[in-house]
């Protein structure tokens, strides 16, 4: 008999047809289902970070202490980050929904470039899959996605928003190599199981993690606490 059990792929894509929509709506609520939404992530992605750490053989109690002071800081970026993009009232869904088109697509044109032309790996000894035929081709589909949902909510497409497209992209794309590091690390190939085709959240979350960071960084530096979504959008 064959194997009849689902592709990876297709469990893939069924659990980002699944997920897509809520975080999505989420986002439009916004408020304290936002807040309540990506609390219950962190929590997860502490979980996560846990087990990681809890089950690598022969650490040190310093080591310990510090990978666990490493995973509060992650998690609680989990958290903060898309919580303070989110708090500006007038253009917070639409940071999020910019940030998701980038980070999204950016690892979807990734996987299907790198299938189709192949070429150099980007990192093998980290992630020996990637390559860097996917990571651009993937910057570009990001890239292009990230303007669409711009210009459809009616911002204006200036070179500097073209720029923090691509800045977003490339460190979604580093942040899948840090989680892909910091598993290695730890001898794991996956963070949990917690989600069919896609392994743990924490897998989920590696380049939305690093990008939204740094758009909240961007979004401060330029629109304070205030308005930090027009401080990533409107150049």
């Amino acid at each position: 008999m064959g194997d009849t059990a689902p592709s990876n792929l297709t469990l893939r894509v069924i659990s980002s047809a699944v997920m897509a929509p809520i975080a999505i709506g989420i986002a439009w609520l916004g408020s304290w289902p936002f807040v309540a939404f990506w609390t219950v992530a962190a929590a997860i992605v502490l979980w996560e970070w846990d087990r990681l750490v809890r089950a690598a053989p022969d650490r040190s109690l310093v080591g310990f202490i510090g990978w666990m002071i490493a995973g509060l800081v992650y998690a609680g970026a989990v958290l903060l980050a898309p919580v303070i993009l989110r708090h500006d009232a007038a253009l917070g869904f639409v940071a999020i929904l910019f940030l998701f088109a980038v980070v999204w697509i950016t690892d979807i044109a990734a996987y299907f470039a790198g299938r189709t032309f192949g070429g150099p790996k980007l990192w093998p000894a980290v992630s020996p899959k990637k390559t860097w035929s996917g990571a651009i081709g993937g910057t570009i589909g990001g890239v292009i996605a990230g303007l669409l949902v711009a210009r459809f909510c009616g911002l204006a497409i200036a070179p500097m928003l073209l720029l923090v497209a691509v800045v977003l992209s490339v460190i979604s794309q580093a942040g899948d190599l840090l989680e892909s590091s910091i598993k290695r690390h730890f001898g794991a190939k996956d963070a949990s199981q917690l989600i069919p085709g896609h392994g743990g959240l924490m897998d989920r979350l590696d380049g939305f993690l690093t990008a939204a960071v740094a758009a909240v960084m961007v979004g401060l530096l330029r629109g304070g606490f205030a308005e930090p979504a027009r401080g990533l959008l409107v150049w």
